[in-house]
């Protein structure tokens, strides 16, 4: 048997013992590991699943003109960037073009196999580089959020694909601007990727996008899965740079990438309601602040993130495994340990705020 590349193991199946531990204690399971939402589809999209006449044909690989139409609309109204959509296509989910964009961009530019990514980050940036045979370079966060691009070694650069960015992150919820990296990027010839999915969930300022700065060079990335609770529809887009996104449209043909049609449908009519969306941010900024509560009574020190819906705990007395453990039997709430997300978190715990309400309230009494 050859030697070749070995998937390590996914990181949610190490957490099987955690997982059994609030039984032993007596405890309900509630597993807040990974960002799984749990309220209801909105109904517009229910009607719309009732339409099944799109399910005939092959549907568009780059997206139906009404769904990149839509998500146009939706950038222009939320952050005043125009968007053609000949510069938009679909993703099934975000997670598969995550993954699979560095085989892409590396087949379009041989001499170039760098990925850039954030240290504490969604794990599969870097593993996306390491299917497409690349190098994952992981860049450490500065004192204000954006990436520390001076500490990137030079002699990387010419050979760097591209630079992933995620703001609000995942997982530490912070919300960082675009500028630096922006300007590092078109200096020395790579692409900046921004994952926005959890855009529309930043709590205490406006939500921006890395468009603002114009598509030359750029693509940002969204997904319907987590603002519409619409994980299980696998819709997503990309947007940028007018070059970038009619090549990966072509090749993305050629791999067989499609939305099922129904989704498509189900997805445009997402993207042009807000209403939803406004109800969900109340959700998790709820949820939010009663984890926290949770945490504090288990003096565990945590703050409120900047954006997205995970808890951030940090811990320098124990690693996340420990933590997890902890929590777990204190609680029944299982979340991630740090670890997961770079070696540099392996003191903290992830907790995604996706539990109904009145059971974290329960909880939170409970301590109390």
């Amino acid at each position: 048997m050859s030697a070749g590349f070995q998937p390590p193991p996914y990181p949610q199946d190490r957490l099987a013992e955690v997982r059994r531990i609030p039984a032993k204690v007596g405890l309900e399971l509630v597993d807040l590991s990974i960002g799984t939402p749990v309220d209801p589809v909105p109904e517009l999209a229910m009607a719309l699943a009732a339409s099944l006449s799109l399910a005939r044909g092959y549907p568009s690989s780059p997206g139906s003109l009404e769904l990149r139409l839509a998500a146009s609309g939706w950038m222009s109204r939320r952050f005043g960037v125009e968007v053609p959509a000949e510069q938009i296509a679909a993703t099934v989910g975000s997670k598969e073009f995550v993954a699979g964009l560095p085989a892409y961009l590396r087949l379009r530019d041989p001499s170039r196999d760098v990925v850039l990514y954030p240290a504490v980050s969604y794990p599969t940036y870097a593993m996306g580089a390491t299917l497409a045979g690349c190098r994952a370079v992981a860049v450490e966060a500065g004192p204000d959020g954006e990436l520390d691009l001076d500490s990137i070694d030079p002699s990387l650069l010419d050979r760097a694909l591209c630079c992933w960015v995620n703001t609000p992150s995942n997982p530490t919820g912070r919300v960082s601007g675009y500028d630096k990296v922006v300007r590092f990027a078109r200096a020395h010839g790579f692409f900046v990727v921004a994952d926005e999915c959890y855009v529309e969930f930043v709590w205490d300022r406006p939500a921006r996008t890395v468009l603002e700065h114009g598509t030359e060079g750029i693509l940002a990335v969204h997904s319907l899965s987590k603002r519409s609770n619409f994980a299980g529809g696998r819709v997503g887009f990309y947007a940028g740079d007018a070059e970038l996104v009619g090549y990966l449209s072509e090749v993305r043909k050629h791999a067989g990438l499609m939305i099922p049609g129904p989704m498509q449908a189900i997805g445009a009519a997402l993207l042009g309601d807000q209403e939803h969306v406004e109800v969900q941010r109340g959700r998790y900024r709820e949820r939010l602040e009663i984890l926290l509560e949770i945490a504090a009574s288990l003096s565990l020190p945590a703050e409120m993130p900047e954006g997205g819906f995970y808890l951030w705990v940090s811990d320098p007395e124990r690693d996340g495994f420990e933590l997890a453990a902890m929590v777990a039997e204190a609680t029944g709430i299982v979340g991630s340990p740090g670890e997961f997300y770079g070696p540099g978190a392996r003191n903290c715990l992830r907790i995604a705020a996706v539990a109904p309400t009145e059971k974290l309230a329960a909880i939170a009494a409970s301590l109390k």
